[in-house]
């Protein structure tokens, strides 16, 4: 008597090197390029820039929003790495904030964001997920630094992500380069005033996540 077996389920196949290097080359290249000229750049110039055909470019993104949307959540992702890696430093914990203030600047999250506009799906899943998973990693760099007794106790995530966001301007479409000397120096005096203690009371309350969403 035979024993009917049920055949095991079949994995997806892994993508091949050189398709994952593709869609990795097509998303630095519309990175860099968006951050120039803006999320309208032809998408035949982001696949001749990543050194790819026009058709790579859409068997990976069957739009401009899905790109647009792979890029920010890349960015997000690499601000969020940057924010593991300041929890990993073992010295000072205002040095790790500053390296990942520093570092966050370098990714332009400032220029990127602004384009998941309201022609966007604001709360696509990927989108919501990085966004989380940035502000959680936030709020424990800053709050390891406040138990260290460096970083002043009345400011909140919300309070840097948004001057992050606006001294790293300029915004995509604009001449980045020519601001790019006044960024690193500028977040540094924004986070000299951030240590503890505080010089002088700051008006009204510190900014939360909720609040800086519903701005």
């Amino acid at each position: 008597m035979s024993t009917a077996t049920t055949p095991a389920p079949r994995k997806a196949p892994r993508p091949r090197a050189d398709a994952v290097r593709n869609r990795e080359r097509i998303v630095t290249a519309a990175r860099e390029m968006f951050v120039e000229h803006g999320p309208d750049v032809p998408l035949d110039e982001v696949a001749r820039r990543a050194g790819v055909g026009n058709a790579t470019v859409y068997r990976n993104f069957p739009d401009r929003e899905a790109l647009v949307r792979e890029v920010v959540c890349s960015v997000m992702d690499r601000t969020a790495e940057a924010a593991e890696a300041a929890l990993t430093e073992t010295g000072d914990a205002f040095t790790a904030l500053e390296h990942f203030v520093h570092t966050a600047a370098d990714e332009r999250i400032s220029a990127l964001c602004p384009m998941i506009s309201d022609t966007f799906d604001q709360h696509h899943p990927d989108l919501e997920a990085s966004r989380e998973r940035v502000e959680q990693l936030v709020e424990e760099v800053m709050g390891r630094a406040k138990a260290a007794g460096q970083l002043r106790s009345d400011v909140g995530v919300g309070d840097l992500l948004i001057v992050v966001s606006q001294l790293s301007r300029p915004p995509a479409g604009t001449d980045c380069g020519r601001g790019d000397r006044f960024v690193h120096r500028h977040l540094q005096l924004f986070l000299d005033g951030l240590r503890a203690p505080a010089r002088s009371a700051l008006p009204g309350t510190a900014v939360t996540i909720e609040e800086l969403r519903a701005c």
